[in-house]
């Protein structure tokens, strides 16, 4: 609803990912085109709020958080050296809320600025949305800091088969000591709909309309106190457009925005991009993708294209073609990528561009189970030379233990599991395996809040002395929560024994053989057994009646028979543990 700042402070907020996914907020998407290996960096007043590395050509950042509203700065660092920056001004449809429900946040604090220092008053605010039946909801909020002063109202309105509308208006007032009282105000207007008989999503919002006084919390900060000269937007109209035809098997995706200002230039943004997917005889799964972009301000326009072509080849692994141009610069590249595996994964590249000067790069990226690694390199011909290499990973603590874990979102849901003392187990949380450590501790990253998540063992890859009785645990975590969970696990020989009391009589049918407090197996009528986890000097319980009537003592060391051939063990049960012998 307002422009959103850094600051030093507490908020409280109701939080949407307790809802279902498809009655949660929207967030802003991101694209634009990388010329090679690059970093992508969102930042918002100074505020990094997402970082990423993509690989040449076009890319789309689409996990925002749906908390960010205002403007988006965006830099695209090129291995080359070069930078691109652009803006991008966040225009969604607000959130419809259901009958009844009232969403809210509240804030106070202290505006923030670089290194973690604050400037200006201290501010409060807050903001609510209410269901009020089943078509309508009403929003609003207020912003109050020392001399700055904003209060909205709006109404949202679902519309069944004619989508969805939204209009608010705001109103500020800001007391500026050289400029004197400033009162202005800002209306939207959002639409969206969904064209089902089309399959395609349309979706308009004219936000914003803003007097020339009109001033966010942000613009007033930096006029203010950092005697900033203050760019004060005009209208911003914007209007996105999404298609899929299924005949074709094509998808387009359209987007125009418009913003005028009062004191400068206007600014144009298009965005154009189609993908099909098809086959050619033998040849299955071809894509072919275009994107056209073009940036016009002051009477200059930036365009680029981009036109790639790829083809599997088998596995994991395909071929493709692309050829991208920027201004008066085309680059024709040829590129193959490969996954190994679940965790590894490459790309190798080699181009050649308008002024006849090659370019090599390369790009690796491996998940482990303590780390994340990415590593990249790329060179021009007599223009640049470029390596990197990024090691991400995390360290959660708990009362049940520690471990090392590739790293997720800070403060991310994470799940620690424990394989009870086994090291090496591998463990699925939903993406690739993690391992446990020496301790049969593992940490499983990012996992969903307020979804029912189910982690396993997989017993596919367990060591041949290794079994899991227990291997598939399910677990409901709220926002930032460390779950805990222990996975049944046995380590040890499996074998065959007999077992006898000291009478020569055997334990009755269904008796249960424990270690550790774990079953590893239950008696047949003959005093037989199928035993897990056998280990030298070990000692077993025999129960039956409810309780344990005799203890097991395996020899030390384990008979090389067993070992070797896989012999049967002969096991005396006796009140005080008596060793045994193979048969």
């Amino acid at each position: 609803m307002f422009d959103s700042f850094r600051y030093l402070g507490a908020a409280i907020t109701s939080d949407d990912n307790m809802l279902p996914p498809n009655l949660r907020g929207y967030a802003p998407e991101v694209t634009g085109i990388a010329k090679t290996n690059a970093k992508v960096t969102i930042s918002q007043q100074g505020r990094v709020i997402y970082e990423s590395q993509v690989v040449a050509g076009p890319f789309r950042i689409q996990d925002l958080n749906d908390a960010v509203s205002g403007q988006l700065d965006v830099r695209v660092e090129e291995q080359d050296g070069s930078v691109q920056t652009f803006s991008v001004d966040t225009a969604t449809i607000s959130y419809l809320t259901r009958p009844g429900r009232v969403r809210y946040k509240f804030a106070s604090g202290k505006p923030g600025r670089e290194e973690h220092k604050t400037q200006g008053p201290t501010f409060a605010t807050g903001e609510f949305s209410w269901g009020i039946s089943n078509g309508w909801s009403m929003y609003g909020g207020g912003l109050a800091a020392g001399n700055y002063k904003a209060l909205s109202m709006g109404l949202g309105r679902d519309l069944l088969l004619l989508g969805a509308i939204s209009f608010d208006a705001t109103q500020s007032h800001a007391g500026l000591p050289q400029q004197g009282n400033k009162s202005g105000g800002s209306y939207c207007l959002s639409y969206s709909k969904r064209f089902e008989e089309l399959d395609g999503q349309v979706t308009f919002a004219g936000y914003r309309f803003s007097q020339r006084n009109f001033m966010s919390l942000p613009q007033y900060l930096d006029a203010r106190y950092r005697n900033q000269q203050v760019s004060n937007s005009k209208e911003l109209y914007t209007i996105t457009f999404n298609k899929h035809f299924r005949s074709l098997n094509l998808s387009s995706y359209l987007s125009y925005s418009h913003q005028t200002y009062w004191d400068r230039a206007p600014l144009d943004r298009w965005s154009f991009s189609t993908s099909r997917y098809f086959d050619i005889g033998r040849f299955k799964n071809l894509s072919l993708s275009l994107s056209l972009n073009r940036t016009q301000y002051n009477g200059k326009n930036d365009d680029s294209v981009y036109l790639n072509f790829s083809m599997p080849i088998g596995g994991d692994s395909s071929l493709s073609y692309s050829q991208q141009t920027s201004g008066k610069q085309t680059t024709h590249s040829a590129s193959f990528y490969d996954r190994l595996d679940s965790n590894n994964s490459y790309s190798l590249s080699a181009g050649l561009n308008s002024d006849r000067r090659q370019s090599f790069s390369g790009f690796y990226s491996h998940q482990g189970s303590l780390t994340s690694m990415t590593a990249s390199a790329s060179a021009q011909q007599g223009q640049y030379r470029s390596a990197s290499l990024s090691l991400q990973g995390g360290l959660t603590l708990t009362p049940q233990g520690a471990a090392l874990h590739r790293l997720g979102m800070p403060g991310s849901t994470r799940l620690m599991v424990d394989t009870d003392g086994v090291s090496g187990v591998p463990v699925n949380g939903g993406g690739s395996n993690t391992y446990t450590n020496f301790f049969g501790k593992a940490v499983i990253s990012d996992v969903n809040s307020y979804y029912r998540n189910t982690a396993s063992i997989d017993v596919t890859g367990l060591a041949d002395n290794v079994e899991a009785s227990r291997p598939v645990t399910q677990i409901t975590l709220t926002e930032g929560a460390i779950g805990y969970r222990r996975f049944g696990v046995i380590k040890g020989i499996k074998a065959m024994a007999a077992i006898r009391l000291e009478d020569g009589s055997w334990p009755p049918f269904g008796a249960s053989v424990q270690s550790n407090g774990r079953e590893v197996g239950i008696l047949d009528d003959d005093g037989l057994v199928w035993l897990s986890g056998i280990e030298a000097g070990a000692s077993m319980g025999v129960r039956w009646n409810g309780e344990t009537q005799c203890q097991l003592a395996l020899p030390d060391p384990l008979p090389q028979q067993l070992l070797d051939e896989g012999q049967n063990l002969l096991l005396l049960c006796t009140r005080r543990a008596a060793p045994a012998s193979s048969t």
